[in-house]
C-alpha cells in the first residue's frame, strides 16, 4: 500500500483517540516507518490491550496491520486479530473475520498460530450452537497441538478452555472436568475474576459429583480455585466435595437438602446416594489394615447403610469401577479385599494412617523380638 495513504490513515486515526492514546500513534508510525517490526508489533499489542483502544482496533486491523502481516510475529498477529474481533458487530461477523484469520496463518511455519485462530473460531461456532463444526475444529487443533514438544502456554489454555466449553455444552463431564483443570493449570488464577473463579469452582464441583467416571477428587480437592466457593452462598458445594472423599455418610445426610438448589445435583439424587455408598465402602476398607480386609455382607452393609439384598451389587461396582480388587464369596457372604484405590486424605484420615503405622511399627518390633527369642544362639543380630 502506498506509504502516503497509511501515514494518512494513520494521523486519522490519531485524531479519532482518545487524547491521552494520541501518543502511541506517533511511536506507531515511527516504527512503522522505520520498519522495525517487532517494536511495531510489541505497541500495538499494548495499545490494543487498551480498552479505550476498543473503536479503533478492527480498522486499524484490516486497514494497517493486515498490510505487514507477514512480517511481524504470527502467533502476535492472530493476538491483534483476536482483539480486534471483540468488534464485530456479532457472532456471524466474529466467525467470518477469525475464520479468515485462521485461513491466513495456516502455514507450515505458524501451525501454533493457525491453532490458536481455529480454536477461538470454534469457541464462536459453540455460541452459535454449531457443536459438530465446533468439534471438528477442536479434533484438527488438538492433532496439531499432539505433534509439537513446545507451545505458548496461551494457545494451550485456550484450546482447554474451548475444549471444555464444548463437553459442558454436551454434558460429558468427566471431559469438562479434565479437559476444565488442565485449563486453569496453565493460566494465573489470579487473572480470573472473583466471579469466573467461583463460577469456575462450582461448575468443576458440580461435574466431580455427577460424572460417572470420577471417584476421586483429589486434584479438585487440592486446587485453589475451590477456595473460592468459600463464605459464599455455595461453600456447601466444598463441604459436599470433602464429604465424599471421606464417606462421611452423616455429614452427607446432614448436606443433602442443600441438593435441590442445583438442578444438576437434584436430578441426580439416586446416583449420588450410590456415590456416596461407594465412598463409604472404600473409606470403610481403607480404615481396616492389610490383614483385615475380609469383610462380612452385614458389616458392609451396616458401614454404607446400604439394604443387605444390594450389597453384593454394590461391591460389584466398585470393583468394576477399580475403586477396590479382591473377590466376592457369595456362599459365605464375605468380601476379600486386597487392594483399595489411593486418595487425597484430609487431617482426619491422616491421623487414622498414622495410627495404623505406629501400630504397624509396634508389631514388627513384636515380631523381632518374638524371632530373637525363640532363635536364642542360631539368631544373627
Amino acid at each position: 500500500m502506498d506509504p502516503e495513504v497509511i501515514s494518512n490513515f494513520l494521523s486519522e486515526q490519531r485524531e479519532n483517540a482518545p487524547e491521552e492514546l494520541q501518543p502511541n500513534f506517533l511511536t506507531i508510525e515511527d516504527y512503522w516507518d522505520r520498519k522495525l517490526w517487532h517494536q511495531l508489533t510489541d505497541v500495538l499489542v499494548d495499545y490494543f490491550n487498551t480498552p479505550a483502544s476498543a473503536p479503533q482496533r478492527l480498522p486499524l486491523f484490516q486497514k494497517f496491520i493486515l498490510t505487514f502481516a507477514e512480517k511481524i510475529n504470527q502467533l502476535k498477529f492472530v493476538r491483534l486479530g483476536l482483539l480486534a474481533a471483540t468488534q464485530c458487530a456479532d457472532d456471524h461477523e466474529r466467525l467470518t473475520f477469525l475464520t479468515d484469520l485462521s485461513t491466513k496463518v495456516n502455514k507450515l511455519s505458524s501451525q501454533d498460530a493457525y491453532v490458536y485462530a481455529l480454536v477461538a473460531a470454534s469457541d464462536i461456532k459453540l455460541s452459535l450452537s454449531d457443536y459438530a463444526s465446533a468439534r471438528k475444529d477442536l479434533d484438527t487443533a488438538e492433532s496439531i497441538l499432539d505433534t509439537f514438544d513446545n507451545v505458548e502456554t496461551e494457545v494451550h489454555a485456550t484450546f482447554y478452555r474451548t475444549n471444555a466449553a464444548y463437553y459442558q455444552a454436551n454434558h460429558d463431564h468427566g471431559a469438562y472436568y479434565k479437559n476444565a483443570l488442565l485449563y486453569l493449570a496453565c493460566i494465573d488464577l489470579k487473572t480470573l475474576s472473583t466471579q469466573d473463579a467461583q463460577s469456575r469452582a462450582y461448575d468443576l464441583s458440580v461435574a466431580a459429583l455427577i460424572s460417572s467416571t470420577i471417584y476421586n477428587f483429589g486434584e479438585l480437592l487440592l486446587h485453589p480455585i475451590l477456595d473460592s466457593l468459600t463464605s459464599t452462598p455455595h461453600a456447601w458445594l466444598r463441604d459436599l466435595l470433602f464429604t465424599f472423599n471421606r464417606g462421611d455418610l452423616t455429614a452427607y445426610n446432614s448436606l443433602e437438602p442443600h441438593l435441590a438448589k442445583s438442578p444438576q445435583l437434584a436430578a441426580n439424587r439416586e446416583f449420588l446416594a450410590q456415590k456416596i455408598a461407594l465412598s463409604a465402602l472404600t473409606e470403610a476398607v481403607f480404615r481396616r489394615p492389610p490383614h483385615d480386609r475380609a469383610m462380612t455382607f452385614q458389616t458392609i452393609a451396616h458401614e454404607t447403610n446400604v439394604q443387605p439384598q444390594d450389597i453384593e451389587i454394590l461391591i460389584m461396582k466398585a470393583l468394576s469401577l477399580g475403586l477396590l480388587r479382591g473377590s466376592i464369596d457369595q456362599v459365605a457372604q464375605v468380601a476379600r479385599i486386597n487392594w483399595v484405590q489411593p486418595k487425597v486424605l484430609d487431617m482426619k484420615q491422616a491421623d487414622s494412617m498414622r495410627k495404623r503405622l505406629k501400630e504397624w511399627d509396634s508389631s514388627v518390633n513384636q515380631l523381632g523380638n518374638w524371632i530373637e527369642g525363640v532363635g536364642k544362639d542360631v539368631w544373627a543380630a
